[in-house]
């Protein structure tokens, strides 16, 4: 089961194009762009103006008001139809499969439906053991695992949960820390994930953090990484400290960067939570001892943090933070 999720892989540097992406870092992605492709764009829109303007005056303005009657990009979300599950989705969902309701319901709540995460925790229970992480699956977990919103990070996780067969009881919690201290490498960094998800939802919250926070001084920076991860989706008030420490101690810069990503974006710390390390970071931003790279990730998570678009400068982020009357 473990050995299938293909989630349990080194994740891209936090702010930085990753190795698989199509997109090469420093260039622009501008297929087939050059002299011959933008000379022949030109010369296509002008023998089209003209031929509207000869042809008919009036259809030419005519064609011109219906081009700027196109839905611009910008500006408020602009609704499609009311975001509420249907009584007739609903009513639909009992003759699908339990993949099939779990791909629906996962989808709908990751687009703000209502009654979407209802649905998805009146049905969950009966969905472990029969779902398969297949790569439609897969690619919604990830979606909603990075959504703004915690009830969706939530939702996912519960879903995550089912589709890896795991049950929300301490005789899980406790093959997974045993797992997790003598299992091989793959089965460790697999418990310490599933250990996170499981004291999110409720089991052993204080057990898993003393776990995690324990294989943060494992040897092996992949362990590392895994319980940085497990900390933030468990997202407890204690797993505030030991991210901050692998974000300043650790010697692995893997270790650091998810950790900087974990208190900034990823997991399930809330917004004021994160809001509550701001001052930490401003030490760290004036901490000659971190190397560029790792003040790189500091100010990344500043601006997640606080939305604020400050240049790499300590007393630039210090004066605003000092600024807001704290």
């Amino acid at each position: 089961m473990w050995e299938h999720d293909p989630r349990l892989e080194p994740t891209p540097d936090y702010g930085t194009l990753g190795p698989g992406a199509d997109a090469k870092a420093g260039r622009p992605a501008a297929p087939q762009s050059g002299p011959a492709r933008g000379f022949a764009a030109i010369a296509i829109g002008v023998l089209t103006a003209l031929v509207l303007v000869a042809a008919n005056g009036n259809g030419a303005r005519a064609a011109w008001q219906e081009l700027s009657a196109l839905l611009p990009l910008h500006g408020s979300p602009a609704p499609a139809s009311p975001a509420i599950l249907s009584e007739h989705e609903v009513q639909a969902l009992d003759g699908r499969s339990s993949q099939k309701q779990a791909e629906l319901l996962l989808e709908r709540a990751i687009n703000h439906y209502e009654g979407a995460n209802d649905q998805i925790a009146a049905r969950v229970g009966g969905w472990r053991g029969s779902l398969h992480l297949n790569p439609h699956l897969n690619s919604l977990i990830g979606t909603g695992l990075n959504s703004n919103d915690l009830r969706v990070r939530a939702a996912t996780i519960e879903v995550d949960l089912a589709a890896l067969n795991i049950a929300k009881t301490p005789e899980s919690f406790e093959r997974l820390a045993e797992q997790a201290s003598s299992g091989s490498q793959q089965q460790r960094i697999w418990a310490l994930w599933t250990i996170g998800l499981l004291g999110n939802r409720g089991v052993n919250p204080e057990g898993a953090a003393q776990i995690l926070t324990s294989h943060l001084q494992d040897t092996n920076p992949e362990v590392r990484h895994w319980a940085v991860e497990g900390l933030a989706y468990l997202g407890t008030d204690e797993t505030i400290e030991p991210l901050l420490r692998a974000f300043h101690d650790d010697a692995s810069p893997m270790v650091r960067e998810r950790a900087a990503c974990s208190l900034a974006q990823s997991g399930m710390l809330s917004q004021e939570q994160r809001r509550s390390i701001v001052p930490r970071l401003l030490e760290y931003a004036e901490d000659s001892s971190l190397d560029a790279q790792t003040h790189t990730w500091v100010y990344h998570a500043l601006r997640d943090i606080t939305g604020q678009n400050l240049p790499n400068e300590p007393s630039a982020w210090r004066n605003w933070y000092d600024s807001q009357g704290r």
